[in-house]
Order: structure tokens, then C-alpha cells, then sequence
């Protein structure tokens, strides 16, 4: 079931992609013009002067016009982006991520292009980008470099693909409109750059913009495809992320073998999806029904590691006698974490204790 999960993930992934070269491509193309056809007689300039003079100041006020259509682009665009980066998990993207302070030696070795929002912002400001297509190339890249780089299991990759799924749905919203742009942009460069051309020439390049728009038709059907696609793999992604009855029982016994200092960390990770829950409190009553299916995945993943850990440092120990002398300086805190340990794990029970008490009805 979860393999299913993974390859409608990587159809996804592909189309995005594919969607993403062609409006690059599609960025670069120019109309085709003859030098030879755009250079005619004089005689045949002082006849049709007064007919070009018009055509340019058609031309110019189209240009004003479409100048005007683009900046409400970039303003709905942006709105877009803002609505985004507000989002509860948005803060992992707002920023360069820190590759030193993490420690993340082998960063650049993944990721070619680092982005960011503040990135994006900054280049919207100083109008680097020409068109909002190529904004939308680099936000997609600040989410496909975090699912590059971390576990498709982690925190990061699912915030990352969470987002990306949200934006290529206002994204689609937007598609119409610059679809409509792109079409117009190059009917604009067609009727500036070819003055003299012939009546063959003009059908040719109508054909052209038929064809590009029949392009952007089907890449439109594609977006909303992966639209829907994306739904149905965060609805997939949802339930297969639900924890069971027995999970959790399962994960409450993990816990109480955690040794303290892990347990401890154990008690951080509640505490940081749930501000009311005290980890350092006198008395912790740790209820595992309560807790958000994000939550329990980060605990099974962290007591999975933890065990994992303890289990390799008590097969190295067996054979280790010399380190008697230190265990003895550490008596005193070990014993007051041990009795630490004993009461969370008494608490864990006895709320298991109470769920199985519940009368059934």
C-alpha cells in the first residue's frame, strides 16, 4: 500500500517538472522574422508610413496594457506567497537554511541551488523576475530542495510536499490568467517585429500562438490533474499515518524503557506541539490518546532510535568492567533521574490504566 503511495508520488513529481521545463522553454521563445522580408523600398516606406505610425502606437498601447496585467500578476502572486509563508509550517522555508549552524556538511553536494522565501522576496522587490512563471519555478524549488535533501519520513519532507500541494492549487487558480499573458506577450513581439512581413508570414505565426495555446490548454489539464492527484495522496498520506489502538500501547510500553535522559527528550518532543504540556513539570501525566498523529510519529521515530542506541551501548558494555569508578561518580544523579523516570512511567500506566477502565457502550 505504502509502495503505491511512493510511485503516485513520483508521477506526481515528474509532471510537475515536466510542466515547470516547458513554461521555462516556453519563457525563450521568440517569433521567427526574416531580415530579408523586414527591410523594403523606400518608396514602399513613404506609402505605408502613416499605416506603420498607427500600427506602433497600437503596439505601445498594448504594451502599457499588458505591463499593467502583469503587475496584477505579481500582485495576486504575491498575496499568494504571503498567505503561505504564514502558514503554521511555513517557517523551516522563510529563511537560507543555516548549512553551517547545522552542521549539514554534505548540503551543497545535494542541493545545487539553494531557495528560499526571503530569496524570492528580495528578487520580487529589485524586479529581477521577468514573469511570474519564473517566481513560480523558484518556489517550487524552496519545497523539491527540502524533499531532496531530507527523508521522504521526516518533519521537513512532509511540511515541504504539505506546502507545495497548497501552492500548486492557488497556482492553478492563477494559470488561466497567465496563460492568457503568455499568449499576449507573443502576439505583442509578433506585431512589433513584423511590420512588412507578408500574409504568409502572419498565418504562420497565428498558427504558431493556435498551437502555443493549445499547449497551454493541455499543460492547464495537466495542473488540474495534479491538483487532483495531490489531494488524493495527502488523503493516502493521512491514513497511512494514523496510529493504531495497538501503537500506542505499544509505544507507551516503549517509553517507560526509555532510560531517563532519553525520556526525558521524549517528554520535549510532546512539549513542542503542545504549549500546555510541561515536560519539566513536578507531575507529568502523559496521555498518548491526546496526542496529534505528528506527535506520535516523531516519539515512535525517536524511541525506535533510542532503543536502538541503548541496545548497541549494553552489547558494548558486557565485556567493559573499567567503568565501574565513573558509574560510581554519577550515583547520585542517576538515581534521582531514575525516580524521575519511575514516576512518568507510573503516570503513563495509570492513564493506560483508565482507558481500559472506560465501560464500553
Amino acid at each position: 500500500m505504502i509502495s503505491v503511495g511512493h510511485n503516485n508520488n513520483a508521477v506526481l513529481e515528474q509532471k510537475v517538472d515536466e510542466i515547470e521545463q516547458f513554461y521555462l522553454n516556453t519563457s525563450k521563445i521568440q517569433p521567427s522574422t526574416s531580415k530579408g522580408s523586414s527591410i523594403v523600398k523606400d518608396k514602399d516606406k513613404e506609402r505605408h508610413v502613416p499605416g506603420i505610425r498607427k500600427q506602433k502606437q497600437e503596439a505601445s498601447r498594448r504594451e502599457k496594457a499588458a505591463e499593467k496585467r502583469m503587475e496584477e500578476l505579481m500582485r495576486q502572486l504575491g498575496t499568494i506567497l504571503r498567505n503561505l509563508t504564514q502558514h503554521k509550517w511555513a517557517r523551516p522555508f522563510l529563511q537560507p537554511v543555516d548549512v553551517k549552524g547545522l552542521g549539514l556538511d554534505d548540503y551543497y553536494e545535494v542541493i545545487d541551488k539553494p531557495m528560499d522565501f526571503s530569496t524570492v522576496k528580495k528578487q520580487m522587490e529589485a524586479k529581477e523576475y521577468k514573469n511570474v512563471r519564473e517566481i513560480c519555478t523558484d518556489v517550487r524549488l524552496i519545497f523539491k530542495n527540502a524533499m531532496e535533501y531530507n527523508d521522504e519520513r521526516s518533519d521537513v519532507h512532509i511540511m515541504a510536499k504539505t506546502l507545495l500541494a497548497k501552492f500548486e492549487e492557488k497556482w492553478l487558480q492563477l494559470l488561466p490568467k497567465v496563460t492568457e499573458e503568455v499568449i499576449y506577450d507573443h502576439a505583442i513581439l509578433y506585431t512589433g517585429a513584423c511590420w512588412d512581413e507578408t500574409r504568409r508570414e502572419e498565418e504562420e505565426a497565428e498558427a504558431q500562438l493556435d498551437m502555443q495555446l493549445a499547449q497551454e490548454a493541455a499543460h492547464a489539464k495537466m495542473t488540474r490533474d495534479i491538483s487532483n492527484e495531490a489531494c488524493r495522496f495527502m488523503c493516502f498520506l493521512k491514513q497511512v499515518m494514523k496510529t493504531s489502538t495497538e501503537e500506542k500501547r505499544k509505544l507507551g510500553a516503549a517509553l517507560s524503557r526509555l532510560s531517563p535522559d532519553d525520556l526525558s527528550k521524549a517528554l520535549e518532543i510532546v512539549a513542542q506541539n503542545n504549549t500546555s504540556f510541561q515536560a519539566t513539570a513536578e507531575e507529568v501525566n502523559l496521555d498518548i490518546d491526546a496526542q496529534s498523529e505528528s506527535t506520535l510519529w516523531r516519539l515512535k521515530l525517536f524511541v525506535k532510535d533510542a532503543m536502538e542506541t541503548q541496545s548497541k551501548a549494553a552489547a558494548s558494555a558486557g565485556g567493559n568492567n573499567d567503568i565501574n569508578d565513573h558509574s560510581k561518580n554519577k550515583n547520585n544523579n542517576s538515581s534521582i533521574n531514575s525516580k524521575r523516570k519511575r514516576e512518568i512511567c507510573d503516570a503513563i500506566a495509570k492513564t493506560a490504566r483508565k482507558r481500559s477502565k472506560k465501560p464500553s457502550s
